[in-house]
Order: C-alpha cells, then sequence, then structure tokens
C-alpha cells in the first residue's frame, strides 16, 4: 500500500464521533492537498476492509456528496445518531464540527513528496 493511502486510513479512522473532515482537509494531511479526488477513490474502496467511518467524510461545502440515494440517507442517519446537526439543504457546519487533527496526527511531514 502507498504511503499516501495508508496515511489516508489513518487519518479517517481517527475521526472521533461526531466530527466530520472533508476529503480536502484528508488530502492535505495526508501530504497531498490537491489531492481530494484521491481519497474518494480510497474511501470507496476500502472502506469496507479496513472499517472506516465513511459517514464522517464530507465535502468542502459541509454537504454529503454521495449520489446514491440509500447511502446518502445512511450517511445523515450515521452522523445524525453521533450529534452532528445537519442544517437546511442538508449542510453541516464546519466551524461546530469539523475535526482538525493535531499537528502530530498529522503525516503531511513523514511522507514528503
Amino acid at each position: 500500500m502507498k504511503p499516501f493511502t495508508e496515511s489516508v486510513i489513518e487519518i479517517i479512522k481517527s475521526i472521533p464521533e461526531g466530527r466530520v473532515m472533508t476529503y480536502g482537509q484528508i488530502a492535505e494531511c495526508a501530504g497531498s492537498p490537491r489531492g481530494a479526488r484521491q481519497v474518494v477513490r480510497i474511501l470507496h474502496s476500502l472502506s469496507a476492509k479496513h472499517g472506516l467511518p465513511w459517514h464522517r467524510v464530507v465535502n468542502a461545502k459541509g454537504e454529503v456528496a454521495i449520489q446514491e440515494e440509500e447511502s446518502r440517507y445512511m450517511q445523515k442517519l450515521y452522523l445524525e445518531n453521533e450529534g452532528v446537526e445537519i442544517g437546511l439543504g442538508g449542510v453541516i457546519d464546519l466551524d461546530e464540527y469539523r475535526f482538525n487533527p493535531p499537528p502530530a496526527a498529522r503525516t503531511a511531514e513523514r511522507f514528503p513528496r
């Protein structure tokens, strides 16, 4: 497994209950600020295998970005069950619910390009 993929998995696993991170934020913490789409692919393909809390990852606007209706509903349900309020239009207040890993947990410095 590539270091970036390992970092993304580690970061997603670290998101606490009741908090969210964005795809871009995870990519930046993992050392690839332009790697949001890679994070989407990793999340889609490895969530089940690694037991990732996939529902805690949202887009840059704080929206549930999953297009498939059932999964979209499940993500909202899981987040609400963890205490995350989803406002009008399905938007999460990132100022309130965004998780910012402490600098020691960020992996960008550990995996330079």
